[in-house]
């Protein structure tokens, strides 16, 4: 019996986590263990997503919460240590690109132990962002890498990865929407308007300064549709200092399902998040991305996302682009996962 870490910290992670779990979890050759870092602790930015995705308690927590992003990594290499060295395990999984993602990869190879990287090789060619920072550090030291995307393999590369080391899985994201779409479907709006796009803001250039939000809201003010913003408790304290436009509806953070509903039933959506990029490519619903650049490129090039600033953001608006579902966007990437895990460990 193999014992996997399926590392999870922040709402990215739960949702590619969630269906690599149930992938596995009838395997006889493997208990897959979920360690639950604690980077949200809000009960909608956290326990939520186990209800909505059926998962169990997670089998450690951490308990590491807010803090700088030097005390959120220490303070997680020292935690996950004692449980590496506890148990042993023979593979830790790390998603995405927080601050625990590279923490517990650091704490992992510091003790010699394997480590993969779900949704590797992903570059915005931006070392402004801690996020650039933590994926490029965490896939310069891990064993496996299994990406998203053709871009994805042509950076590992570059970067000097042999090519065994890589495997091109498909987007985890969109297995999780493949196994909820009949409750998202079926999961009345949240919201009681006609026609609504949605607003989303998490990164600290646009959601942690009172001015950035204020020319952002003054924007957003000049729009017909009713904007729906589901905000970080963090930005619901900001926006407390700003006389809000009638239009921009501020609502508390939504579990998965609730989420998913909103954005399905949306005209558009306007975000700076990385995920949500890539789940309204799927939908194939207009996304405009404050930001100068992505990790994400074949959102832009393939799907239905746009780069935006505020000066441009209207006019973009009024030519949407509904795209395509790029290759391996098809729900099964969780098992091509399992497909190289078991041959790992060849089981």
């Amino acid at each position: 019996m193999k014992t996997l870490h399926l590392i999870c910290a922040a709402r990215p992670n739960f949702v590619k986590i969630a269906p690599l779990y149930h992938a596995l979890k009838g395997e006889p050759w493997c208990d897959a263990k979920i360690i639950h870092t604690g980077q949200h602790y809000d009960y909608k930015m956290s326990e939520v997503y186990f209800k909505d995705f059926a998962l169990p308690s997670p089998h450690y927590s951490l308990g590491v919460n807010a803090g700088s992003h030097a005390e959120q990594t220490g303070q997680t290499m020292i935690a996950y240590e004692k449980i590496c060295l506890k148990e042993k395990p023979d593979l830790v999984v790390v998603v995405g690109d927080v601050n625990a993602t590279l923490a517990c990869a650091i704490t992992a190879k510091k003790l010699q132990l394997k480590v993969a990287h779900l949704e590797a090789g992903l570059r915005a060619f931006d070392r402004s962002m801690p996020e650039e920072l933590n994926r490029i550090m965490t896939d310069s030291i891990c064993d496996y890498h299994w990406t998203p995307s053709q871009d994805a393999n042509d950076n590992l590369k570059r970067e000097g990865k042999h090519p065994d080391q890589i495997n091109l899985v498909g987007n985890i994201m969109i297995d999780t929407y493949c196994l909820f779409k009949k409750d998202i479907l079926l999961r009345e709006k949240p919201i009681q308007c006609s026609k609504y796009a949605v607003l989303t803001l998490h990164r600290p250039f646009n959601a942690d300064s009172t001015e950035r939000l204020k020319t952002i809201m003054a924007k957003l003010s000049m729009l017909q549709e009713n904007i729906i913003f589901p905000a970080h408790p963090r930005t619901q304290k900001t926006l407390t200092e700003i006389a809000l436009p009638p239009n921009i509806h501020i609502t508390e953070p939504m579990g998965y399902i609730d989420f998913m509903a909103l954005i399905s039933k949306a005209q558009y959506v306007i975000t700076d998040s990385g995920g949500i990029q890539e789940e309204t490519t799927y939908m194939q619903i207009p996304c405009y991305t404050l930001r100068s650049s992505t990790e994400r490129p074949i959102t832009t090039t393939i799907g239905s996302n746009q780069l935006v600033t505020i000066d441009n953001l209207l006019e973009k608006i009024k030519k949407p682009k509904r795209g395509e579902i790029p290759p391996l966007w098809d729900g099964k990437t969780a098992f091509r996962v399992r497909e190289c895990i078991s041959k790992i460990f060849w089981v």
